[in-house]
């Protein structure tokens, strides 16, 4: 009933920056919680930022004053602005939105890469 689309992925030095997207469409409710995740290989997904539908935001700690997450300047949109990349933040980025009492969704993800 919804799909995500991320976008913004790519190949980048050591303390560059990203800006990766994610646009949702479908059956999406008023309130619903969106946010990014990656995976490394070898590791499991793991949460790296959400935002609320107040605007309170979260951040892993690795992320802390590298990454922001913010709503879009379009509808049912969601950036992550990644500066100061390291080689450790390679993954696949995966967005996710999660309605109340429901099952969440995912995106196919959008592969970062950072090299040394």
């Amino acid at each position: 009933q919804v799909r995500l689309v991320e976008s913004g992925g790519g190949l980048v030095q050591t303390g560059g920056s990203l800006r990766l997207s994610c646009a949702a469409s479908g059956s999406l409710y008023n309130f619903h919680i969106m946010g990014w995740y990656r995976q490394a290989p070898g590791e499991e997904r793991r949460l790296v930022a959400r935002i609320f539908d107040d605007g309170t935001t979260y951040y892993v700690d690795s992320a802390k004053g590298r990454f922001t997450i913010s709503r879009g300047s379009a509808m049912n949109t969601m950036v992550l602005q990644m500066n100061d990349l390291k080689p450790e933040d390679t993954a696949v980025y995966y967005c996710n939105l999660q309605h109340r009492n429901s099952d969440p969704y995912w995106g196919q993800g959008t592969q970062v890469t950072v090299s040394s």
